[in-house]
């Protein structure tokens, strides 16, 4: 249950992605994820903020958003599906240059913590 974007740059691709949450409203800013104290990720419409959490991974070649189980209860289907599909849609509006693929897996990834 893991998004991977593959990119050259992976550091550079979750920095800007920072910084667009933190620019918000302004021009290239992103409003609908914010960055925890912790460093996970959240949705933030009122539907779907902490309805599950993406924590990054950064390796060689890709940047890898694990999920993370809110502590109070699990992750439902359709919580996964929006978390993934919306995560992959703001990184091609966003930033389509900077990663050549996007992806999801179907069910548990390595890194993902769901217990």
């Amino acid at each position: 249950m893991s998004a991977y974007f593959e990119t050259t740059q992976p550091k550079q691709l979750l920095a800007d992605f920072d910084s667009a949450i933190k620019i918000g409203n302004a021009k290239g800013g992103i409003t609908t994820w914010k960055k925890l104290v912790s460093g996970y990720y959240t949705h933030t419409s009122s539907q779907w903020e902490n309805e599950a959490f993406f924590l990054p991974a950064i390796s060689a070649n890709r940047l890898t958003f694990n999920i993370v189980k809110p502590n109070s209860k699990s992750i439902t289907t359709v919580a996964y599906a929006y978390y993934h599909g919306h995560i992959i849609e703001t990184m091609l509006s966003h930033f389509d240059k900077q990663f050549t693929v996007g992806s999801a897996t179907a069910l548990q990834a390595p890194g993902d913590r769901l217990s």
